[in-house]
């Protein structure tokens, strides 16, 4: 049987510090109803605005993850968002008020348990899963981080970190099963370098930062009177520095407690997909930033499965949306680059264009005489031109405007455009457009047959001679 969405029985809520912030928040779960997805919302702005948890939305990873949508941020929500996804849990709203998820201990067990205690409930829809269908992999060679997801029938999690640190090590954690969340991952604190900790107190970078939420790993020889210079910086009993090179103040959960933490980051992180999905993923030193830059490339494959599977309709009998004269006032190019001949769909997110492909077109002279075949990249240029349509209606005078290529990627011809053949010509975006950059998915059509498809980065820039 297919498994069932789940959301909470009743609001749970927690009090507590913002590690960064240091402002005192309240926060609560809410019941959702089913396909909800993560939201959080902010009641202490005007409005109440709301922010989805979508990798999209991520705008710093420097120091935990910070969500912007609707003139509204939340800060460090990678904790909360991993006991949502190792509980189980589809459908939340989280009510704020203030700029930043409170610390608690530094893991998630205090949400994990509360969600335990409190219980939650089936709902109508099916729990819909992103199949992997091929690997993905993430790689910084400047950092030495590396994420490869691959396809399997369950999610797992490998993560593996070292940081070249005598004391640290090399740590290992996994989890197969989110039946052993609660107990084995929710627990798991974060970790800081005492040179990091220094740092970041002396720049006032973490005003809600205790001792006692965070586990201090020793990196250098201390003598005693620096220890006890720290600890009255937390307003803390004096500290020393255990055999395995942690301050004295807490105790280690497990041994592997570092690596475990930075697993759970990475579940919250890649909560930010926006669906459940079932890949075996392997993380060597994972942080913030990649785990959102490897959410983002995940939801564009999602979101492209989805698009592929709508083929557009094309009738020769309807009358175009937009005709050839209107196009040619959207778009500057001429004869012999002018590669649309109408355009048959356009709202917000899509567009659908057709070019008419004839043997009077002047690049069969050369390409190739005695068997004509349009080059791959003017099928390119031509889905460019389409994309132009879109992205340039969201400018208030896109005659003024033109789009220009900034990147081409993962572009795929699956067969041959030759004289006869109409290209209907379909251009979705993945992202909202943000700062007059257009990140959009193109593919082409001959009849049901895809010829070709490819992701299309444009940059939209007002034309000089109308500055």
């Amino acid at each position: 049987m297919a498994e069932k969405q789940r959301t909470l029985k009743a609001p749970i809520s927690f009090k507590g510090k913002g590690l960064h912030t240091g402002v005192e928040v309240n926060m609560t779960f809410l019941p959702a109803p089913d396909s909800h997805g993560y939201i959080f919302k902010r009641t202490d702005i005007a409005g109440q605005p709301i922010i989805n948890a979508l990798a999209e939305n991520v705008v710093e990873t420097e120091r935990g993850t910070v969500l912007e949508e609707n003139g509204a941020r939340i800060s460090t929500i990678e904790h909360v968002l991993a006991s949502f996804v190792g509980m189980g849990i589809d459908n939340v709203l989280v009510e704020v008020d203030g700029p930043e998820a409170p610390i608690m201990d530094g893991s998630s067990r205090e949400y994990a348990d509360a969600i335990a205690k409190t219980g939650a409930v089936d709902q109508q829809t099916d729990r819909k899963y992103f199949i992997l269908k091929e690997k993905v992999e993430y790689y910084d060679e400047e950092h030495g981080i590396h994420i490869i997801a691959y396809p399997d029938k369950i999610q797992s999690i490998n993560v593996l970190i070292d940081y070249n640190s005598e004391i640290l090590g090399n740590q290992h954690a996994s989890l197969d099963e989110l039946q052993s969340f609660q107990e084995e991952i929710a627990p798991c604190r974060t970790f800081v370098f005492l040179h990091e900790l220094e740092y970041l107190v002396k720049n006032n970078l973490i005003k809600g930062g205790d001792v006692d939420n965070a586990i201090v790993i020793v990196d250098r020889k201390m003598e005693q009177e620096e220890l006890d210079r720290l600890a009255d910086l937390f307003n803390k009993p004096h500290v020393s520095v255990m055999p395995e090179g942690i301050l004295n103040n807490v105790d280690l959960r497990f041994s592997n407690e570092p690596a475990r933490h930075k697993l759970l980051d990475l579940m919250g992180d890649l909560a930010l997909v926006g669906r459940w999905f079932k890949a075996k993923i392997i993380a060597t030193r994972p942080g913030h930033q990649s785990n959102n830059e490897f959410a983002r490339a995940l939801r564009q494959i999602m979101k492209k499965a989805a698009l592929q599977k709508k083929v557009p309709v094309y009738n020769c009998n309807m009358e175009p949306l937009i005709d050839i004269n209107e196009v040619k006032r959207r778009l500057p190019h001429r004869y012999p680059f002018l590669m649309v001949d109408k355009v048959i769909h356009l709202d917000d997110k899509s567009v659908v264009g057709i070019k008419n492909v004839t043997s009077n077109e002047p690049f069969f002279v050369g390409h190739f005489p005695d068997e004509p075949v349009m080059p791959g990249v003017l099928q390119i240029e031509a889905a460019a031109q389409v994309g132009g349509i879109l992205v340039l209606g969201t400018v208030p005078d896109p005659e003024n405007y033109s789009s220009y290529f900034l990147k081409i990627d993962k572009v795929k011809f699956k067969r041959k455009v030759i004289p006869g053949d109409t290209l209907v010509i379909k251009v979705d975006l993945l992202e909202p457009v943000r700062r007059g950059i257009a990140l959009v998915f193109a593919e082409i059509f001959v009849g049901n047959q895809l010829v070709m498809e490819g992701e299309l980065m444009a940059q939209i820039v007002k034309q000089k001679n109308n500055d």
